[in-house]
C-alpha cells in the first residue's frame, strides 16, 4: 500500500479539500439515489434497505440471515429490524431451520413473492432518472466493483498491520 498523494496542485493541503473526495462524491451520489429511491419504492411501500432485503430473496429464494447479511454487507443488528418490519407487512417469514436451530431462514410470503411483478418497473425508473445509457451504468458498476474489492483487500491488509 502506498501513502503517496499525487502532486498536480499547488499544495498538498488541496488535497483536503471536500470537493477532492471520492469518498464524499460516492456519499453524495449514495444519498441522490436514496432521495430518487425513496420516491419510486413508496407505491411498493418498501425502503431503500427493506428493497434490497428483497432482490435477495426474489434471486436466491429462502435464505439464511447470514448469507442474506453476507449479500447485503449487512451485520444481523442493522438486518434484524430490517426484518421484523418486513414480517409485520407480511412479505417475509422468519423461521429456525430444522437443519440447524442456531440458524434463521427468511423466505417470501406469497405477498412478497407476488411484489415482485410491481417491482419490476423499478430499474428503469432509476436508469431513466441517471441519463446514463445502460453500457455506461454497466461500466460504472464494474468499476464500482473494482473499488469495493480494493478497499476491501486494503482493510484486510491495514487490519493485520
Amino acid at each position: 500500500m502506498t501513502d503517496q498523494v499525487p502532486q498536480t496542485g499547488p499544495d498538498e493541503g488541496d488535497w483536503l479539500r471536500l470537493d477532492r473526495q471520492i469518498c464524499f462524491s460516492l456519499h453524495a451520489a449514495t444519498r441522490a439515489f436514496n432521495g430518487v429511491y425513496r420516491v419510486v419504492l413508496k407505491e411498493l411501500g418498501l425502503t431503500y434497505p427493506q428493497y434490497l432485503v428483497m432482490l435477495v430473496l426474489w434471486e436466491h429464494g429462502e435464505t439464511p440471515v447470514k448469507r442474506l447479511g453476507e449479500h447485503l454487507r449487512l451485520d444481523s443488528g442493522t438486518l434484524s429490524p430490517l426484518l421484523k418490519r418486513l414480517e409485520a407487512a407480511g412479505l417475509v417469514r422468519r423461521e429456525r431451520s430444522a437443519r440447524d436451530e442456531r440458524s434463521v431462514e427468511v423466505r417470501l410470503t406469497g405477498e412478497g413473492a407476488a411484489l415482485r411483478e410491481r417491482a419490476k418497473r423499478v430499474p428503469g425508473r432509476i436508469v431513466s432518472s441517471t441519463g446514463f445509457s445502460l453500457e455506461e451504468i454497466g461500466a460504472l458498476r464494474a468499476r464500482l466493483d473494482q473499488l469495493t474489492a480494493a478497499l476491501d483487500t486494503a482493510a484486510l491488509e491495514e487490519a493485520r498491520a
